[in-house]
């Protein structure tokens, strides 16, 4: 797999654990604390999914 993909999932997932560090912000997150990102769930598991789909296309693309 080229490194170029390594280093879209390692920043997807980077950015994905960062909406769960509390910060103090105007609006508190859907769990319920004051987080980096008010739509902490949501954002976390988009931010993953979306390092699970380049992994996909690296690994596919890696075959062919």
């Amino acid at each position: 797999m080229k490194l170029y993909y390594w280093v879209g999932v390692v920043v997807a997932i980077i950015l994905g654990v960062s909406t769960f560090i509390p910060v103090p912000a105007g609006k508190s997150s859907l769990l319920g604390y004051y987080a980096h990102c008010s739509f902490t769930p949501v954002s976390t598991v988009i931010c993953w999914i979306i390092a699970g789909v380049v992994y996909w296309i690296g690994k596919r693309k890696n075959r062919i």
